[in-house]
């Protein structure tokens, strides 16, 4: 808050009312420099000049600096028997520049002529004379009030160094532990600082201190914002959320001011937690570690004083720092150490029943038809994190609202899963049926393929309706949640990846375009089994990761031109024996792959249900 007075209102700091003051000054000098302040002048054209030149009504003449114009001052009609009258002046333009046969004529009558670079007098020399050393100092004055101050209490431009954080009211706070789903084993962790918040006394007895604080390291959407908001809402603590970048400015040390005034408005108000997302704008590692040689004055001071402050607060004192990232790899060692960030909190995506537990509070406020099985909607969402599943539920609402049903059904559910996995539907484009053929055996190819490989994941679905950047998908899921893959399966899974451009070459003797995207997903899958599991040759089971150091931007290992060979090798080894088993499983099943494509066309969408159907009615035939 900034200062007040007894009555309540604003104090203006000093170094405000100079910036005021010196505003006014120059706005008041250059609303002079256009009306004149030493005497009125009034245009006169350059006849009557002659005309007034030649009666002897000219009593000086003041050259301008263009050349081209004339300040007049007409002899006074009194005689100057009234020493109060002011004589009269005019502007003159003149149809040539000033020359010297103007210069004698006008001496010849005794006129005065003297030479000047503006017309306005004192005023309009007082301006170009400091009014640019009055600019500076402005801008100075200003420049040093953004960087080390505050936002005062009557400053027109705030500051740089103002009051960052707002600070969530308790009326705001209604987020427990109840609503936070998924992440058992870390919500369970985090209860022992509530406990630490509500009663200090407890751990201190037995001479334990309760740590400082807490890093949340999980994938995006894991709800590591909400499991913050949940300790504080659990331990009725004040709570201030904010992001990293917010202490980075362009001026250094900007940002280690506001690191202080941070944690000193935390300490006026106890139990106290202070939220930092995405630490890792501020946290990064400083130059010369982690083998980096760059670095940025301003976010190196900034974390320097981060570090000081968690340092400079006792434990135990109310104040609980939680930070929140997904780049932990890329954080200074010496955040991370005991006594600043004690505990580091994992958040991984949930397995079934934590997306199960998810997705029966996102529909707390959905009206759900009695089909609804939401077991059934967490086993199909593998991979979905926390906001993954709330954005699901939100557009299964949307669709179920779209088509003016009372409750949200099954059908709104799946179809609120295709979208957010591939994308919307997109029937109106154009596709010719040439092409539409193409696509319907290139995604038969991959169901063949998928139905015929021992321990891959069930299909669930294979579709030639465009979506997003995809003309057809093809849909595997799971029955249970994979923690470790071996080489079998993840084999199986570039073969199916492969099965749709191979399904091209045996059905219509052609490729097309359509493989792209599995080709690099296979190519990636290769390269990461060789170069990183040690899937590739028995002979070299080591880690080549060819990866670039995100420091250096040089590889991660060096590796010799002879390693490199044998590498690329293996890899085109393992792609042709994937290439090859699809191939065997699209030649024996080709009537199956016929028919499926067949019915993709008929129909352009079929379910696990219907898949099967048509592929076991064409064996019984």
């Amino acid at each position: 808050m900034p200062p007040t007075n007894g009555s309540g209102k604003l104090k203006t700091p000093r170094v405000n009312i100079a910036i005021w003051l010196l505003l006014a000054l120059i706005v008041y000098l250059l609303i002079q420099s256009f009306t004149g302040s030493s005497g009125q002048t009034t245009e006169m054209s350059y006849d009557e000049f002659l005309k007034k030149l030649g009666s002897g009504e000219v009593a000086s003449v003041n050259v301008l600096k263009n050349s081209r114009r004339i300040a007049v001052t007409l002899v006074e009609k009194n005689g100057g028997q009234n020493p109060e009258a002011k004589p009269q002046k005019y502007g003159i333009n003149l149809p040539y520049e000033f020359n010297q046969e103007l210069d004698k004529e006008l001496r010849s009558r005794g006129v005065k002529v003297t030479a000047d670079s503006i017309e306005t007098g004192f005023f309009m020399n007082l301006l170009l004379g400091w009014g640019p050393m009055l600019l500076l100092v402005g801008v100075w004055i200003f420049m040093m009030k953004r960087a080390s101050g505050g936002i005062g209490g009557g400053n027109p431009f705030g500051g740089f160094v103002q009051k960052i954080g707002k600070v969530v009211s308790k009326a705001e706070k209604k987020i427990k532990f109840s609503d936070v789903g998924g992440i058992d084993e870390a919500r369970e962790e985090l209860k022992d600082i509530v406990e630490f918040l509500k009663n200090p006394e407890k751990f201190k007895k037995l001479g334990g201190k309760v740590p400082k604080g807490v890093l949340l390291v999980g994938p995006p959407g894991t709800g590591k914002t909400l499991l913050a908001r949940a300790v504080a809402g659990e331990a009725d603590a004040e709570f201030t959320p904010l992001s990293g970048s917010e202490f980075v400015e362009m001026f250094v040390g900007v940002g280690a001011a506001r690191v202080r005034s941070l944690f000193q408005e935390a300490k006026k108000k106890v139990p106290h937690i202070i939220f930092i997302d995405e630490i890792d704008a501020v946290g990064k590692a400083r130059a010369g570690a982690k083998g980096f040689y760059g670095g940025h004055d301003e976010q190196e001071q900034t974390l320097n004083q981060l570090l000081a402050e968690m340092d400079g607060f006792e434990a135990g004192s109310g104040i609980i720092i939680i930070a929140a990232t997904n780049r932990v790899d890329v954080l200074d060692s010496a955040l991370l150490r005991p006594g600043r960030f004690d505990r580091k909190v994992v958040l991984h995506k949930p397995d079934m029943r934590g997306r199960e537990s998810i997705l029966k509070i996102h529909v707390k406020g959905l009206v759900l038809a009695p089909g609804v099985d939401l077991k059934k909607v967490a086993q199909g969402t593998t991979g979905f994190t926390g906001a993954d599943l709330a954005n699901l539920c939100n557009e299964a609402a949307l669709m179920a609202s779209k088509k003016d049903r009372l409750a949200i059904e099954m059908d709104d559910f799946e179809n609120a899963k295709d979208k957010v996995i591939m994308g919307e539907e997109q029937r109106s484009r154009l596709i010719s049926p040439e092409e539409k053929e193409m696509i319907a055996g290139h995604e038969a190819g991959h169901t063949i393929v998928a139905l015929n490989t021992p321990g891959a994941d069930p299909v669930h679905k294979v579709s030639i309706i465009p979506r997003g950047m995809s003309l057809g998908a093809t849909w595997q899921l799971p029955e249970k949640d994979k923690v470790n893959a071996s080489k079998e399966y993840l084999l199986g899974r570039v073969a199916i990846l492969y099965g749709g451009r191979t399904a091209e070459e045996i059905l219509f003797n052609e490729i097309s375009t359509g493989a792209h995207d599995d080709i690099a997903k296979a190519t990636e899958m290769l390269e990461r089994m060789v170069c990183e599991w040690g899937m590739g040759d028995e002979k070299a089971v080591l880690n080549f990761n060819k990866e670039l150091s995100m420091w250096t931007g040089q590889p991660s290992h060096t590796l010799s031109e002879a390693t490199r060979r044998e590498i690329d090798l293996e890899i085109n080894r393992l792609s042709q024996e994937c290439r090859n088993r699809a191939r065997l499983i699209l030649v024996e099943h080709k009537n199956e792959l016929a028919a499926l494509k067949r019915a993709l066309i008929e129909r352009e969408s079929l379910n696990h249900e219907e898949i099967l159907a048509v592929v076991e009615k064409k064996q019984r035939n």
